[in-house]
């Protein structure tokens, strides 16, 4: 070495040796997308973490909405692995269009009329809404929102749907209503039970009798255009399995 100055080999040797090495690319993560009615969201979105938890391969994605916007969507060729219904007229469409590849009903609910939970009004009937006082009503919209459908049956069984028609809001899906009784924006509102447990902005004035609307059922079923069948039919399977009861139970859904 002359004159404090390495020779070029030397130099080489140096910079190779202090490159840093460069991270293995980690595997790219299969994403599954589950469309999946609005009412389900709360319980869902626990799930994802416990369900992600154990499978780090899967990147879980939740489309929420109305059962029946959703339905459209996947008639329209919107991509979808599975699809969770809350109401069984849905699931038919698509599966009697051969679109789904296995379903089953997955769970129970139960439909309640809810009051802002400062609301003074006592109720015993719905015939009780077409009070004067009642300025207006709010349920999901009853040809794509199965809550809303029940809601109809429960008013028409009740020979009030037609007297009530000017005091209706109509809504995009079941949270939406529950929005509307949360800020005061209507008077009282028709939900799921799980959707009223999820709210302290909210009491139950009514719980329904099953027996006045069709039954509430949740059917899931994988998509037979699913791009991951192998991944959906084992998170489709998930969804049965007691870890995921436990869950469904904590938000107060009925197991099938």
């Amino acid at each position: 070495m002359k004159n404090g100055i390495l020779p070029l080999a030397a130099v080489l040797a140096v910079t190779t040796l202090s490159v840093p090495t460069q991270p293995a690319h980690a595997a790219k993560k299969t994403e599954l997308i589950i469309s999946a009615a609005a009412s389900l969201k709360d319980s869902l979105e626990e799930l994802e973490k416990l369900y992600e938890k154990k499978h780090t391969d899967i990147d879980l994605t939740f489309n929420y909405g109305s059962s029946g916007t959703l339905q459209k969507q996947i008639e329209q060729g919107a991509p979808a692995d599975v699809f969770f219904s809350a109401g069984q007229k849905q699931m038919d469409a698509l599966v009697k269009q051969d679109l789904i590849k296995d379903s089953k009903n997955i769970l129970n609910n139960d439909l309640v009329m809810v009051i802002p939970s400062d609301s003074k009004r006592a109720f015993t009937t719905v015939k009780e809404l077409t009070a004067k006082d009642i300025k207006k009503v709010a349920v999901g919209q009853p040809e794509s929102v199965p809550a809303g459908q029940y809601a109809k049956e429960t008013l028409t069984a009740r020979n009030v749907w037609d007297t009530l028609k000017d005091k209706l809001v109509y809504a995009k899906d079941v949270r939406q209503v529950l929005t509307y009784v949360e800020t005061g924006n209507v008077d009282a509102g028709f939900v799921y039970k799980t959707d009223a447990l999820t709210s302290d902005k909210v009491k139950i004035a009514i719980n329904i009798l099953p027996s006045v609307h069709a039954p509430i059922v949740y059917p899931a079923g994988v998509l037979k255009e699913s791009e991951h069948a192998a991944e959906a039919t084992e998170f489709y399977q998930y969804l049965q399995s007691q870890e995921a009861d436990t869950v469904f139970k904590k938000y107060g859904f009925a197991l099938r």
